[in-house]
């Protein structure tokens, strides 16, 4: 079988998107070495996915080639794949990353599509109205034009039900993997050099991703005056509630407290998850929580939202609570770093929940839909 992919995130996003798109792909090209994948991609860069591509026999990469297509490389990742999957013995297209082109229907082969989230349907109030009319325009169109929708998780089938009316028979929940670095073992002394090479204290407690409203941090730097004297270490992208955030920092003297650790590579991730005695994700709503399955396949204990994603993600063993309560947060927060027990159970649990998010796992679901007649 010859798979295509619109692989554009695959190489030219570094978190989120990304990550869905370079783990499964890598999973099915070591676990079905029988068939073949085609990236359609407008660019390509010299990352470890990147190289990884370019040594399987297994795999092809398609860009633009005519001097239009190179310069409107949009146009041609929404209008000129198409014509290029006939060309290249394609039988199942697969949109990774909420997008289908819009001739797509030109295919006579299997159209796929993963949707991740509709959270500027859900919170509008979070988006720009430009961007909202674009992402609804690409979404309904993909959602339209598949024969088949993956949904990363419960919470997303539900919303493509509620505000697309979706068939839900047409709609597969398949979840999504972390990378592969994430199931290594870290002896404790590497995790200590780690420690050491961001500056980060001996214990701390942790938040992962970018640093926006909806991932609601401001509530856990509320919380923080109200725990014992334990730092919190942020890992993210600044957006402009970054200014929120420091003001929340200023105006209570937590700037001791608190750490912003610059420029830290991916790879080096897993190991701070695991020096953490926390993981504290207070967002407000997700298509999934990729760093909820991050920090549990790390064994690390979570505190995330109640109700949505979360607890799909998360597992029973997390902790789960209002997004707005920063009282009840730091309780939870104290009672768990008071409790060596407390923390190991946790750990325990999340880890047994985050094997069936293993890259095997999902990669051999996906293949299941591939092989499905249409």
């Amino acid at each position: 079988m010859n798979i295509g992919f619109d692989a554009k995130r695959a190489y030219l996003n570094e978190s989120g998107l990304g990550n869905y798109a370079r783990s499964l792909i890598q999973s099915l090209a070591q676990q079905f070495p029988e068939n073949h994948y085609t990236l359609f991609t407008p660019k390509r860069n010299s990352s470890d996915f990147s190289r990884f591509i370019s040594a399987q026999k297994n795999t092809s990469v398609v860009q633009p080639a005519g001097l239009i297509d190179k310069k409107l490389n949009a146009r041609w990742r929404s209008y000129g794949i198409t014509r290029l999957l006939d060309k290249n013995k394609i039988e199942v297209f697969h949109g990774l990353s909420n997008e289908l082109p819009f001739n797509i229907q030109k295919f006579k082969g299997k159209k796929i599509v993963t949707i991740h989230d509709l959270i500027f349907l859900r919170h509008p109030e979070l988006y720009p109205i430009l961007d909202r009319k674009i992402y609804d325009k690409k979404f309904r169109s993909a959602c339209e034009l598949a024969d088949v929708i993956v949904a990363v998780s419960e919470q997303t089938k539900n919303d493509m039900i509620e505000f697309y009316k979706i068939d839900p028979k047409k709609i597969n929940v398949i979840y999504q993997s972390c990378g592969e670095a994430f199931y290594k073992e870290h002896s404790n002394g590497s995790i200590k050099e780690i420690k050491t090479k961001y500056k980060l204290p001996d214990r701390y407690l942790l938040y992962v991703g970018t640093i926006e409203e909806r991932k609601n941090l401001l509530t856990l730097v509320k919380a923080l005056p109200l725990v014992k004297d334990i730092p919190l270490v942020v890992i993210g992208k600044k957006k402009a509630y970054h200014k929120k955030v420091l003001q929340e920092i200023s105006s209570n003297h937590l700037n001791k407290r608190v750490a912003f650790p610059e420029n830290v590579l991916y790879e080096d991730l897993p190991a701070i998850y695991r020096g953490a005695d926390i993981f504290i994700y207070p967002s407000l709503f997700e298509g999934f929580g990729i760093p909820i399955l991050e920090a549990i396949t790390c064994k690390t204990p979570v505190i995330t939202t109640k109700g949505g994603c979360f607890e799909e993600a998360g597992g029973p063993g997390s902790v789960y609570i209002g997004p707005k309560d920063p009282i009840l947060l730091a309780e939870e927060i104290n009672k768990i770093i008071a409790s060596s027990e407390i923390r190991m159970k946790m750990a325990e649990s999340g880890y047994e929940h985050s094997k069936k998010f293993r890259p095997e796992v999902i990669a051999k679901e996906m293949m299941k839909l591939y092989k499905q007649p249409k």
